[in-house]
């Protein structure tokens, strides 16, 4: 399998924090990608021989398709060849873009044909059109770009900041040090932050905890497991391994890589 990670262009980089590609040639090949919490929902355009399942719940993916937050684990599953092109945005982008529900998408994901405000006939027979990957990112990059234009008067700066703070922190903020850093109510902050990500900033603060715990085990950067337990601020060890077993489905010894 091939892997690129691309720094998204400057005009979309207040909505997009990553552009990854993922590639396959073998069409003999089954291939099941692991897809766990990570605080960002994406955008994914795909394309293979036999379809993009996602597995448990065998459901077959549009072409082009929004998805939310992933709360708990799931795989992609692909029978031969394909190539992923995901733009993972930032948590405020499907309500301040595209005006949908961010918590009726915890879990799930949206076809963006469905949408009826936006150019999405064009851009989709344009990236039929096109046979280069670079051709192709480029061609969602502006699509992305001029929504962003088009609506960036209707973004909430004070949940952006929200979450910026707490990606920041590693998810280690406390409630009472976001109130005091945006001097915002806390009813009123928690309503407008689930609107804009789905999920409270709690919840959000932890998958932000666990990925980055999960990026510590996985790049083998400890010595001991207490180690990644209390560089990240977990209670104790039983408290990681709960956590890690939760948004993983597997112990911390399943997911090293040692």
């Amino acid at each position: 399998m091939g892997f690129v990670s691309i720094v998204p262009d400057e005009s979309i980089s207040l909505i997009v924090k990553n552009i990854m590609v993922f590639t396959h040639a073998e069409k003999s090949d089954q291939t099941l990608l692991p897809f766990f919490a990570d605080g960002y929902p994406g955008l994914m355009y795909q394309e293979t021989d036999n379809g993009l399942y996602v597995m448990p719940h065998n459901k077959k993916m549009p072409l082009l398709f929004l998805y939310g937050q992933t709360i708990q684990p799931v795989e992609l599953k692909v029978d031969g060849a394909y190539q992923f092109l995901v733009f993972q945005l930032y948590p405020f982008v499907l309500k301040s873009l595209f005006n949908l529900n961010a918590k009726d998408l915890n879990d799930d994901c949206f076809d963006l044909t469905r949408l009826k405000d936006f150019a999405l006939p064009q851009l989709i027979e344009a990236l039929n059109q096109t046979s280069g990957q670079e051709k192709k990112i480029d061609l969602i990059a502006a699509f992305l770009s001029a929504v962003f234009e088009s609506r960036k008067e209707l973004f909430d700066y004070k949940i952006q900041q929200a979450i910026q703070l707490i990606i920041e922190s590693n998810g280690q903020l406390s409630v009472k040090e976001w109130r005091e850093k945006l001097n915002i109510p806390e009813r009123t902050f928690e309503r407008r932050f689930i609107a804009q990500v789905g999920i409270s900033p709690k919840h959000f603060s932890k998958i932000i905890q666990f990925q980055v715990s999960l990026n510590q085990l996985q790049a083998n950067d400890y010595s001991k497991l207490s180690d990644i337990v209390y560089d990240n601020g977990f209670a104790d060890q039983s408290h990681f391994i709960r956590v890690i077993k939760a948004y993983t489905g597997k112990t911390p010894k399943h997911l090293a890589s040692r």
